[in-house]
């Protein structure tokens, strides 16, 4: 190029969730089969999308007005709608005029960010999701800032963590939670997200809530959602139909926005997103008309309870074969649909192998293994021995724990139990080496 295009500071974050997918895929190709642990897409997994939501979806798509565009800030209807629904259940106000809809919720991470003044941070969780660090880091322009998850604490937040680096980094503005977690599996206890809330009041800043698996709640604990205690400070809660439906295809997510009148820079905030949206003219269309039929056909209340069921029954299950591993630290989930295994202090090294019978698969790994994190050297012997496919913690998810990330999306507790005991031999194996 005529000048240098990419700034010499831009931070390179792996999107380690589709990049071991190349890798996996060369070893597809000589004769392994994969187990897919890599991608929380339920369509992909097995799960079906209900036929009575296609049906509702064939209908809308007859109309004439599904394939025009729809508002800057999404359908006026649906937004009534969403605004009407969480004012019946939530003490905190929402205005459909505070509602935005986007073309999938990376569109609106992205979007969220991006607008943000260059200077300004947004702390965010350890393990973090990458979609969120990656979009934070480069806006920042630099690596993201963390406060830590305890996964001995069940994966609640480290206050002590958290307030320490408000503390310390008076460039932060928000506080990203992300509620039911990727990659955790868990739900924020209520008294957790209250002091949450009072480090936002204390510290002037705005809380971002991921809520995309929000109605995917199936533990022991009841929780609350953040908007319950909100009060007077400001948030943005991130929302759409991929996971719950599911509908990953869809591309509809929006954002909720809290408080607008109780701070003038996040009103301004708020303003710019909506004037960015007007040079991207609008959101797709059919999901938006769509959506309020889901949401209050009579079917849709049993669709949350199975599926919830299901992953529930999934978490026990991983509890059973996984919970007792020596050299582990094993979290049952009881949100979303994923689970988080870490590694305890001083198990991994860089001599741990697992066998390899396939000499062409061995060396497909043989260069990724050299100079790699040991969570990492780990999840290339797993796939290169038992065809299993899973996420490291550390560098898939931008933390400093060791360990691996699956999901509870395979429909039959057959293949998973398996799979769980594929897991649970490498896992002793590769310890004991």
């Amino acid at each position: 190029m005529r000048r240098q295009i990419l700034s010499e500071t831009t931070v390179k974050l792996p999107y380690e969730i589709r990049e071991i997918v190349a890798v996996a895929e060369e070893i597809q190709s000589l004769g392994k089969k994969i187990v897919w642990e890599n991608i929380g897409d339920p369509v992909a997994k097995g799960e079906v999308t209900p036929e009575w939501v296609k049906e509702l979806v064939k209908e809308a798509a007859a109309e004439d007005s599904s394939y025009a565009y729809s508002p800057t800030k999404g359908i006026l209807k649906t937004r009534e709608f969403l605004a009407e629904k969480h004012n019946q259940q939530s003490a905190t106000e929402l205005k459909p005029e505070n509602i935005l809809f986007f073309n999938g919720l990376g569109d609106a991470i992205s979007n969220l960010y991006s607008h943000l003044h260059p200077e300004a941070r947004v702390i965010g969780p350890d393990p973090a999701y990458s979609t969120h660090a990656a979009a934070e880091a480069a806006h920042a322009d630099s690596s993201p800032i963390t406060y830590r998850l305890d996964p001995a604490d069940g994966w609640q937040i480290d206050l002590a963590d958290l307030e320490k680096k408000l503390v310390e980094n008076k460039d932060i503005v928000a506080i990203l939670l992300v509620d039911p977690g990727n990659p955790t599996g868990v739900c924020f206890h209520t008294e957790i997200l209250q002091q949450v809330v009072e480090l936002a009041r204390k510290y002037d800043c705005f809380i971002i809530s991921d809520e995309i698996y929000g109605q995917l709640r199936y533990g022991e604990v009841e929780t609350k959602r953040i908007t319950d205690l909100l009060d007077d400070v400001p948030a943005v809660v991130l929302r759409g139909l991929s996971k719950v439906v599911p509908w990953p295809g869809s591309r509809c997510g929006w954002i909720e926005v809290f408080n607008t009148g109780k701070d003038t820079d996040f009103a301004d905030y708020f303003n710019e997103l909506v004037a960015a949206k007007t040079q991207e003219v609008c959101a797709t269309t059919l999901p938006q008309l769509v959506l309020p039929q889901i949401f209050t056909d009579e079917r849709w209340e049993d669709h949350l309870i199975d599926r919830n069921k299901a992953y529930a029954a999934r978490a026990d299950l991983l509890m059973e074969i996984l919970g007792d591993v020596e050299g582990l630290e094993v979290v049952k989930p009881n949100g979303a649909y994923y689970a988080s295994i870490v590694f305890t202090a001083v198990v991994l090294n860089n001599k741990q192998t697992l066998p390899l019978n396939n000499i062409e698969i061995a060396a497909v790994i043989a260069p990724l293994i050299k100079d790699t994190p040991p969570d990492k050297r780990f999840t290339y012997f797993l796939l290169a021995s038992e065809g299993i496919c899973v996420v490291p913690l550390s560098s898939g998810f931008h933390s400093r724990y060791h360990g691996f990330r699956l999901t509870l999306l395979e429909p039959d507790k057959d293949k998973f139990k398996y799979m769980l005991t594929q897991i649970k031999g490498a896992l002793e194996m590769y310890l004991a080496t």
